[in-house]
Formats: structure tokens, sequence, C-alpha cells
């Protein structure tokens, strides 16, 4: 180093003799996690999830055309033959109607799955959805063609058949439900305390 040198080095360390160096605190504070590692994959497959609630499981595939004045029939597996009976026969009490006249298919997709739902956290057995024929149309019994291919999607539904002309003929569908969670636990209860 030359003299010029050290004295302007000699200058600059006198000048920040007393200057002390800034302390800078952590941007992210890292803390350890007293959770067990079962809560926290909990915590991020919730925090993952799409809310029940919100997910409609309707499809929104291609569809297969039903003829306008079609019966339409479905019977799960283990649904007693003479329960279908009764339903096909319009003998069970409608607790619950849906009307999807004047919908898009879009929203009937949305009122069906929401109308299924709420019918099970109301422990409606027995619902009727009117849905038309159609007609008439561009596109005949494009309701109906919907309810057809949506209702065997939904778990909740046990059966359904296309009304009586009472109640609208092969414009609606009876719609059986299975019974709720609550109902089932309720009945389960009732029928042990009848066990001796």
């Amino acid at each position: 180093m030359s003299d010029e040198q050290s004295s302007d080095f000699d200058d600059f360390r006198q000048a920040m003799g007393d200057v002390k160096p800034l302390k800078h605190k952590a941007r992210v504070g890292l803390k350890s996690s007293k959770e067990s590692e079962s809560a926290i994959r909990a915590r991020r497959e919730s925090a993952t999830e799409e809310p029940e609630s919100n997910f409609n499981e309707l499809s929104g595939e291609f569809i297969d055309a039903v003829d306008p004045h079609a019966l339409l029939s479905f019977q799960r597996p283990g649904v007693q033959h003479g329960v279908f009976r009764n339903l096909r026969l319009g003998k069970y009490h409608i607790d619950a109607r849906l009307d999807l006249h004047r919908h898009s298919v879009e929203q009937a997709r949305t009122a069906v799955f929401t109308f299924i739902r709420d019918c099970l956290e109301y422990d409606i057995r027995c619902a009727l959805i009117t849905h038309g024929k159609g007609e008439g149309r561009q596109q005949p019994a494009l309701m109906k063609s919907c309810i057809a291919h949506w209702l065997p999607q939904l778990d909740a539904v046990l059966a359904f058949h296309s009304a009586q002309k009472q109640h609208g003929s092969t414009g609606a569908t009876y719609v059986l439900l299975r019974k709720s969670e609550r109902k089932r636990h309720e009945n389960l209860e009732r029928h042990q305390k009848r066990r001796p």
C-alpha cells in the first residue's frame, strides 16, 4: 500500500471508529413444531380438499337422449320389490318437490344436486322432480334425459320411477332416498331398546 492509500484508510477508520454494525432481524421466523406428524398431515389434507357441501358429483358429460314418453325406472340392488312397486304406483307420501321448468341444464344440475342433499339433511324419503317431457322442442326431453342420467350417480338415490298421471306422468319422476345417518342411528337405538 502506498502512503497515500494508507492515510486514506486511516482517515476512513478514524471516521468510522464509533459506528456499530446494524442488526438485521430474521425475515422468516422458524419455530420448532410441537404438532404431531399426523396432525400436520390432517391439516394439509383438509386444506386441499374441496368442501363437501360445494362439491357437485353430477357429471356434465354426454347424456343419452330419452324419448319424451319413455318411463324412467331405476332400482338399486337391495331395494325390496314391494318398496319399489309402491314407489312406482305413487303410494308414498311426497315430502318434497322440485320443478325444473325454465331451468338451463347447468341450473338444473345444481338444483338437483342441492335438492337431493337437502332432502337427506331433512330426512325426506320420497320426493318428486318435475322435469317435463320437452315435446315440440329442438332437443325433446332434454331435462328428462338429464334426470335419467344424473339420479343414478347419487348414492342417496335408492330408486326412481316416472310418476303417476295425477303427479305429472312421464313429465315427472318419483325419487326414493336412503335414510340419513342420523335417522339410521335413531332407528338402530330404537330397535336395540326393544330387545330383552
